[in-house]
């Protein structure tokens, strides 16, 4: 049986999620294309259809997504180079199709679906800035008491999910996010290879600072650790290794 098969115990209604990858940009730190991370998708995508779930692919402006260049597992980096799962999907064309034909996340309907994981990437910290749909529809998912979800720099979309009542989703939440020590580690490599003037960030805000200043309770692992925490229908990953880790706990949120 394929993981693309429907799981048989709900065939007639099969879970459903919604993964929102980020559009192409360019950074304004470095100058580099940046978007979405390769495992942040596929190992999501990979175990939630492997449960039988019905997985659909979205952007906030719809259309073709690029990866960032070190998340390709055949990258000269070899950054992900032992990440099996995601070198498949970049030679299944049937999934290069669902990247390169992303629906806009207006189109995404809350009753539609069991789910939404927003997948991170350099892409978001460069343009969720301005994404208000993914801003309404994450807002919209959790206030419906839906399973929320979001990974690694994808938990941008924290820094501007306003509740209902215009308070910050992430206040008294207990989350995680790419972690200080690993923009530490990130900033470090690019000035040692020279990428970028010593004192020069990657990242233009860092997650772990901001999720504090609006009242969250920021846990992490420990650097590269994967890790993902639940707080009621927020689901948070750490970084490029938790995609796993953060499937998992969104499968034993859903069931089956």
């Amino acid at each position: 049986m394929s993981h693309k098969d429907l799981n048989p115990v709900s065939a007639e209604r099969p879970k459903r999620v919604a993964i929102v990858i980020s559009n192409p940009a360019v950074s304004t730190t470095t100058g580099w294309p940046v978007g979405f991370w390769w495992s942040e998708l596929t190992h999501p995508y990979f175990h939630m259809t492997e449960q039988g779930y019905r997985v659909d692919i979205f952007s906030p402006d719809g259309g073709p997504c690029v990866a960032d260049a070190m998340s390709d597992p055949e990258d000269a980096s070899r950054w992900q180079a032992e990440d099996v799962i995601s070198r498949g999907y970049r030679h299944d064309p049937e999934f290069a199709k669902l990247v390169e034909n992303t629906r806009p996340v207006a189109d995404i309907s809350v009753d539609a679906y069991d789910a939404l994981v927003v997948a991170g990437g350099q892409g978001p910290m460069f343009t969720f800035d301005t994404a208000e749909s993914l801003h309404r529809t994450f807002v919209e998912f959790f206030e419906a008491g839906k399973v929320t979800a979001a990974l690694c720099h994808g938990t941008a979309i924290l820094r501007y999910a306003r509740l209902s009542n215009g308070e910050p989703l992430v206040k008294g939440r207990t989350v995680t996010g790419f972690a200080n020590v690993e923009e530490d580690f990130a900033d470090q490599a690019v000035w040692d290879a020279g990428g970028l003037p010593r004192g020069t960030h990657v990242m233009p805000w860092r997650i772990e600072d901001e999720l504090r200043r609006l009242g969250a309770n920021f846990i992490q692992a420990g650097l590269w650790k994967g890790f993902a925490i639940r707080d009621g229908n927020l689901v948070t990953g750490q970084q490029n290794f938790s995609g796993t880790e953060t499937a998992k706990v969104i499968i034993e949120a859903l069931g089956r």
